[in-house]
Formats: C-alpha cells, sequence, structure tokens
C-alpha cells in the first residue's frame, strides 16, 4: 500500500522469501501457510486489496516475520490498513492487532484517521493506536511489530533530527524480551547513509541496520525476495520510471531475551 503524507509518508507493502513447496515442510510449518491463506481470503478485505496481494506477496512476509495465531502485534504506521487487517486474521480471536497511525498523517490529512477506524470496525482482536510518530505507545508489550517502508520516513529533513532514534527505541521498548520487529524498505545506495530518505524516499540498508542495532535489536535474518538488480535506487520512488518496481529490503530483527 502507499499513502502520500506530508513529509510525505510512504506506506507499501514489500515482502520476504520463504518456501513454496509444502512437500519439503513439516506439519507445523503448513499449518502456518494454511493460517496466511485464511488471512488472505478473509471477506472483510476490501477487493482492491485483495487485488494487489501477487505483487505484495504478503503471505511470503507473514512466514518470514513468524507470526503465528495467539501473538500481539503492532503495525507501526499502518497506512489504509492492509497489513491490519490481515493480521487480525491471522492472529485470531486470542491474539491482539495494534493499527498505529502517526498524529501528524492524520493533521495532515483527515482520511487517514476514517481509514483507520475502517480497518478496525468489525474486528474485536483490532485497535486503532495513534500518537507521535516518535512515541508510539502500546498498551501491552508485543510479540512482533511490523513496519513497511516507513523507516526512511523517521529521517525526513522536516522532522525533528532525533525522530529516528526516539521512534526505534519506543519499538524496542514496546516489544516483550525475545519479540522480533520486522523492516521493509526501498533501498537507496549502499553507503548513502540516510540522505536519500527526504529525497528519494529510500532508505541505505546498511545505515538501517547500524541504526535498529544502536537501539539494541539483533539482526536475526534477512530475505532478498524483493530484490530488483534493474532499480539502480538513484532515482524517487515515485519517479515513473521506477514507481512500483524499486528494490526493497526485508529484515527480521530480535530484542534479546
Amino acid at each position: 500500500m502507499r499513502i502520500l503524507f506530508a513529509l510525505p509518508l510512504v506506506i507499501a507493502l514489500a515482502a520476504c522469501s520463504a518456501s513454496n513447496d509444502a512437500q519439503d515442510q513439516g506439519p507445523e510449518t503448513q499449518a502456518t501457510q494454511t493460517d496466511y491463506a485464511a488471512a488472505l481470503a478473509d471477506d472483510k478485505r476490501p477487493g482492491a486489496e485483495r487485488d494487489s496481494d501477487a505483487v505484495r506477496k504478503p503471505a511470503e512476509l507473514l512466514a518470514f516475520a513468524q507470526i503465528e495465531p495467539g501473538e500481539k502485534v503492532g503495525d507501526y504506521i499502518m497506512g489504509g490498513g492492509y497489513w491490519t487487517r490481515i493480521l487480525s486474521h491471522l492472529v485470531g480471536p486470542t491474539g491482539k492487532v495494534y493499527g498505529f497511525q502517526p498524529d501528524e498523517a492524520i493533521e495532515y490529512r483527515a482520511e487517514y484517521g476514517s481509514e483507520q477506524d475502517a480497518a478496525v470496525a468489525g474486528r474485536e482482536n483490532a485497535v486503532a493506536l495513534r500518537g507521535p510518530m516518535a512515541a508510539p505507545q502500546f498498551p501491552e508489550p508485543l510479540d512482533t511489530i511490523i513496519t513497511v517502508q516507513n523507516l526512511h520516513d523517521l529521517y525526513m529533513e522536516q522532522l525533528p533530527a532525533d525522530t529516528g532514534p526516539k521512534a526505534i527505541a519506543a519499538l524496542y521498548a514496546a516489544l516483550k524480551p525475545g519479540g522480533t520487529l520486522v523492516v521493509v524498505d526501498h533501498s537507496a545506495v549502499d553507503g548513502s547513509g540516510i540522505a536519500a530518505a527526504a529525497k528519494l524516499h529510500r532508505m541505505d540498508r546498511e545505515a538501517a541496520i547500524a541504526a535498529l542495532k544502536d537501539a539494541g535489536f539483533v539482526l536475526e535474518e534477512e530475505s532478498d525476495l524483493y530484490l530488483a538488480p534493474a532499480d539502480p535506487r538513484t532515482a524517487s520512488i515515485f519517479d515513473p520510471s521506477i514507481r512500483g518496481k524499486t528494490s526493497q529490503f526485508v529484515l527480521r530483527l530480535r530484542k534479546p531475551a
């Protein structure tokens, strides 16, 4: 999904690698994959979202994230609610999903608030949360937090310079010991640091990893499912020549137990 915000914020799905060969998997893994399929088949999801699954590959990302029924999950900067809806169905009645929308986004475009409300409507296990981008507050410790194409937004030049470190520290604090953070973002040129965040709406993978490690996270695994060699990583993600075809990195990090 993509939303434009004053900064602007861009939220979209990215994905990760996971095996599709169920014959080579044990019963537990196959059951988890079935849960993902059921979540995607949820008839409460808007048709336009369902139509985009082939590109967004949510089942692969969920498998990479290792999210299971019964988990408490945060969707940080939830956009239109694509992930919140899927996660709500996946975690089931014993789980909980907290869809966080920054105050800054809603102040710029009120519809982000109404879209957030619509995403949790009729879902007893889904809760809409709002607050400053740099200070998300979750009411209970979480098993997993997912944030898709948002990390670079924390380093936009219009924001206070400490927004990134503060937001990442807040996500770290929100997780249970042993909990995981899944990060997806548009790749910038290696070694570019945070310079591409404002201009290109991209993030240097190494800069992202360094910032996350500084907060205490341990990098556990990466995926290259959304690696796109044809993307020079030097153009804005809104450039018509590259829009929807960007190379993206996918990280799973863990808060030490």
